[in-house]
């Protein structure tokens, strides 16, 4: 019985190669043709991009498409067999492994545990502390709202009440007339992004999403068996590419497209307004629902004449925008509430789909939330928030520019990444030599689609002072090695990263 639970093509994964190697031309010219091969395949399983017990194509299938020799290829494979990262059996082909002990690679941005932070700077995970006091006085006041609700079965699969009227407040507040029956209430804005994804973009359904874009939410969607349709972003801060959404919008008709308009995940761009009006305009004559994450929309450092408004502003009669809120961003990420602002038909269809999931959000965690939003709380949070990701923003940039002058960036105005082109080299190298020197860092790939953003890091803004010396200090002996052509790491077994 054969191994494998899923198969790359040879095209697809020539595809995959050739990404690299256009990020680190140099890189094939300094190993022999079969151990530059074997050290590709490597990392895309390093990295996520190609599963754990996927079958590889056949030995000649694959020479044919990379236009090398048969024997390069079955060398390669041989040494990955020897390595532990690929295992055979005749009759059944060849499948991709990890080495026993290795944890398995993910295409997602899992956070190290708090016990590593010893040994290693973690720039994976673009979340910070929480904000205190705040977050203790919050479950203090939620603990004091609490004995109401424990005398009730504690399941509200649209929200706590309360909740529900204070986050449909602070819309209305901002511009945007919202009823409480147009908020529900979730767990996280994953939670969030996976119920639309449930409701709108079943399996096979197109859905179109910003190149690049998040990879944890590109993570789910292809789990969930969509299709991504990449569209670019513009140069730089400078948003939407209209007019590329514009076709993608008119010739692929997706049922779904995902967007983040404010202090884009990873970029960091903000879209304005004629942006945000075109794009809604452009969605609602393809009939494609419009998902806008705002999960960075609190987190603007830099003062600006007037904020562009909300994208759900652009479509009073909220038949085309659907609006993800979430407090793990702007407050804590170990506070997992998030919300869906939708027209109250969308609502009533993602709570009655609710119950065949997770039934509803911790009513703790919902008074906190609640808590902080009536007193006055929240705001205050966020600018402790804001202050702490403005100074370390400060920090990594000057840091970066010391240590890797050659690398190029644009330093958004808020939000909490920085989207870096890594100076000619491979960031998928950058990311694996990096960690046996103390410091773990996404590669751009796993921001994009099928290979896209080889040439990329993303840098997120939770390290500040000494600590942003030292993780600059640390990428820059990686991207050393990488430029030198030194092997990557000593020990495979070792240094896989989940």
């Amino acid at each position: 019985m054969s191994q494998w639970t899923s198969a790359v093509g040879a095209a697809q994964l020539a595809r995959l190669l050739r990404s690299q190697s256009a990020a680190d031309p140099a890189g094939g010219r300094r190993a022999t043709a079969y151990r530059a091969l074997a050290d590709g395949i490597r990392l895309l399983v390093h990295e996520g991009r190609i599963p754990v017990a996927a079958r590889l194509p056949a030995e000649r299938e694959m020479a044919a498409a990379l236009g090398l020799s048969r024997t390069t290829v079955a060398s390669a494979y041989e040494a990955l067999r020897t390595e532990g990262f690929l295992e055979s059996r005749r009759g059944a082909g060849s499948w991709t492994a990890v080495p026993a002990g290795s944890p398995l690679p993910t295409r997602g941005l899992d956070p190290l545990p708090p016990d590593a932070a010893d040994t290693m700077i973690d720039l994976g995970c673009a979340a910070l502390p929480a904000p205190e006091p705040w977050l203790t006085r919050s479950v203090e006041g939620a603990l004091a709202e609490l004995p109401p609700y424990a005398h009730t079965h504690g399941d509200y699969p649209a929200g706590l009440p309360d909740l529900r009227q204070v986050i449909a407040d602070r819309y209305t507040g901002r511009g945007i007339p919202t009823m409480p029956e147009q908020i529900m209430v979730t767990t996280g804005a994953m939670g969030a992004v996976a119920a639309t994804c449930h409701l709108f973009a079943g399996q096979g359904e197109r859905v179109a999403v910003e190149s690049p874009s998040y990879a944890n939410v590109l993570q789910l969607m292809r789990e969930a068996g969509a299709r991504l349709v990449p569209v670019a972003m513009a140069e730089g801060l400078a948003g939407w590419d209209i007019p590329a959404w514009r076709q993608v919008l008119r010739d692929a008709a997706p049922r779904m497209a995902y967007v983040v308009a404010d202090f884009h995940n990873p970029t960091g761009a903000v879209a304005d307004e004629d942006q945000r009006r075109r794009l809604v305009a452009a969605a609602r004559a393809a009939g494609t629902v419009l998902v806008v994450d705002e999960t960075m929309a609190d987190l603007r450092f830099d003062p600006v004449p007037e904020p562009p408004r909300p994208v759900a502003a652009f479509d009073p009669a909220g038949s085309t925008v659907v609006t993800v809120g979430s407090a793990s961003k702007a407050f804590w990420a170990g506070m997992r509430i998030g919300w869906v602002r939708a027209a109250p038909e969308i609502i009533r269809s993602l709570v009655a789909a609710r119950a065949y999931a997770d039934l509803g959000s911790p009513v703790l965690e919902q008074l906190s939330v609640s808590w902080l939003m009536r007193t006055g709380g929240w705001d205050a949070a966020v600018e402790l928030r804001r202050a702490q990701a403005r100074d370390n923003r400060d920090a990594l940039v000057a840091a970066v520019r010391r240590h890797l002058p050659d690398w190029e960036f644009e330093v958004p105005h808020g939000g909490l990444t920085l989207w870096t082109r890594t100076g000619g080299l491979s960031g998928s190298r950058i990311a694996e030599a990096g960690v046996p020197l103390g410091v773990r860092v996404p590669s751009g790939p796993r921001f994009g689609v099928d290979g896209a953003f080889e040439g990329y890091v993303r840098l997120p803004f939770t390290v500040g002072g000494a600590l942003a010396e030292t993780a600059a200090a640390r990428l820059a002996a990686a991207a050393q090695r990488v430029a030198a052509g030194a092997p990557l790491v000593g020990d495979h077994t070792r240094t896989l990263v989940a």
